[in-house]
């Protein structure tokens, strides 16, 4: 009798808990909301290779890519959803304030840690900045952000990590699929097999957390061994990080940002800053109507207008900076200005004695 009752107990519980995840699930529909990609799915759960999204995956690496049917068939078999990949993709760090978000990586000790870094590597950043015109300090400063200068390359099964979000990840299930193939070819080309790579949870390996088509792009052999080494050579980790801003059109020694204050002053910069990353306000108009004086972009790029939330510990408010061209290639290695930010005032703290 007791042990039916409490049978009953937990079928009753079981029931309200699915009532409830179901009102969940429906009210977020009806709000326009998509249910989170980690409800979806259980850990571990296999992938259905045979799916109408693999069958095509499958017939382009065969007939545009050329691998082997066997080869793929003994790859892709078993391979399992990591649902943890999923519940952090919708946790990224970039969502919270600045204020929170830079003192994540900026630490007296990532400080330290960093001048000794330009300190002992200091003929091979000579060498790189003659060659490639960036910057030492900030392709330290993005090393250490990105890999806590190499000691946190991410535990995460790279092939694990791309199936998981081009099977499970919709909203960006085509970008996934890119870098799945990207990464094969990465893998093939320099011999290497796909599931003995980490990474983190969102694809990017190595000390300079690139993606395959990062990679494949930008990263580049500078010791001459031919091959590109992005996990234990840091003459090519450092080399292709700076090739990687390079591209995005780095000028050494110019500016990166400036202050401009508490307060914009005119409608021509709220609209830039509304518009983020890709809002662009000519230097010389900045510099009238916040009544300050600028120093010239090269080429007499235009500027960014960034917000930046200060500590409520410390009067709150924002912090308004303008964003230079070099800034603007900061924010190709990672598609925030928060981030652009934080590498450019850990550059900036690694100069200051």
């Amino acid at each position: 009798m007791f042990r039916h009752h409490n049978y009953s107990w937990k079928f009753s519980h079981i029931l309200f808990q699915s009532i409830v995840l179901l009102f969940i699930w429906c009210t977020a529909g009806s709000a326009g909301e998509t249910p989170k990609a980690a409800l979806q799915v259980t850990d571990n759960q296999i992938i259905d290779l045979g799916s109408s999204r693999y069958h095509q995956l499958f017939q382009e690496l065969q007939t545009r890519y050329h691998f082997e049917k066997e080869y793929l068939h003994n790859l892709f078999q078993d391979v399992r959803i990591n649902r943890k990949v999923l519940i952090l993709m919708d946790r990224q760090w970039e969502a919270k304030p600045y204020y929170r978000y830079k003192p994540l990586f900026v630490t007296p000790a990532a400080i330290e840690k960093g001048r000794r870094e330009l300190k002992k590597y200091k003929s091979l950043f000579d060498k790189i900045e003659k060659q490639l015109g960036v910057d030492r300090e900030v392709i330290v400063a993005i090393w250490g952000i990105e890999s806590r200068f190499g000691s946190n390359m991410g535990g995460f099964s790279l092939f694990q990590t791309f199936n998981t979000l081009f099977d499970a990840y919709p909203r960006r299930s085509d970008f996934f699929r890119n870098e799945l193939i990207q990464y094969l070819l990465l893998c093939r080309e320099n011999n290497i097999d796909p599931l003995s790579i980490n990474g983190s949870y969102a694809g990017a390996f190595g000390q300079a957390q690139f993606m395959p088509s990062s990679f494949n792009r930008y990263a580049i052999d500078f010791n001459a061994d031919s091959k590109r080494d992005l996990i234990s050579s840091e003459a090519d980790i450092f080399a292709s990080i700076g090739n990687y801003l390079k591209e995005f059109n780095w000028v050494l020694h110019a500016p990166i940002f400036a202050e401009i204050g508490t307060r914009l002053k005119a409608d021509t910069l709220k609209d830039a800053y509304k518009r983020g990353r890709k809002g662009r306000v000519d230097w010389r108009t900045v510099a009238e109507i916040q009544d300050i004086k600028l120093v010239p972009p090269p080429d007499n790029g235009q500027l960014s207008i960034i917000g930046l939330k200060k500590s409520p510990l410390w009067g709150g408010g924002i912090r308004f900076v303008a964003g230079y061209p070099n800034l603007h290639a900061i924010a190709e290695y990672n598609h925030s200005n928060k981030y652009a930010m934080t590498v450019a005032e850990m550059a900036q703290a690694f100069k200051k004695q």
